[in-house]
């Protein structure tokens, strides 16, 4: 494990071994990162964060609580997963608004997914396992496993593979150029082929 010096991780966090926490991140009490994980420089992992093994989470990002990763997770730079669906500074008596007065909301992504650089997830967003958020896009809703999506609000544009290439379509089925995995569409699910 490493921890540089200027990275501010609370005791109560629980860092799993081979993990790199990177200059000025911070990670929150009560934080769990799995094995081998990357937490990059100026970024935020809040109280009660669980990221799951191999997870990368790249330079400024923001992972708000109570949010859940998957193994295998990457987080692009600047990439910002919310926590607050009603969003504000004073409650409407005017008085500040204090811990107290909202239940934060999280965001779950599944194993192998991806979310690319300033994307922003509004909780309670669920990212299906191998999905891809591009760049820029901002998720309001679930994702699904496999699927690509782009856009404000971000929509499905396509399936990816555990590889993360574009399938193609072939013979009726989905194919990944880059391994030759195959994968079946029902219903708007995309699941892997099983061999018989």
């Amino acid at each position: 494990m490493r921890i540089l010096d200027s990275a501010d991780v609370s005791p109560e966090a629980i860092i799993g071994a081979g993990s790199s926490i990177w200059h000025l991140a911070q990670v929150r009490e009560g934080a769990r990162l799995g094995e081998n994980c990357i937490v990059g420089r100026s970024a935020y992992i809040g109280t009660g964060v669980v990221l799951g093994d191999n997870c990368k989470v790249q330079n400024l990002a923001l992972v708000y609580e109570p949010a859940v990763l998957g193994h295998g997770v990457f987080i692009g730079p600047a990439v910002v997963l919310t926590n607050d669906t009603y969003p504000r500074a004073i409650n409407p008596d005017g008085s500040q608004k204090s811990a107290h007065d909202w239940k934060p909301v999280g965001v779950e992504i599944g194993d192998g997914a991806s979310i690319g650089a300033r994307a922003v997830c509004i909780a309670p967003a669920r990212i299906g396992a191998w999905a891809t958020v591009a760049a820029g896009a901002v998720v309001t809703k679930d994702v699904p496993a496999f699927a690509l999506v782009a856009g404000v609000p971000a929509r499905r544009i396509g399936w990816v593979g555990k590889a993360g290439h574009p399938l193609e379509l072939v013979d009726g089925g989905w194919m990944c150029p880059a391994t030759g995995d195959r994968y079946t569409e029902t219903d708007g699910i995309l699941e892997e082929a099983i061999d018989d």
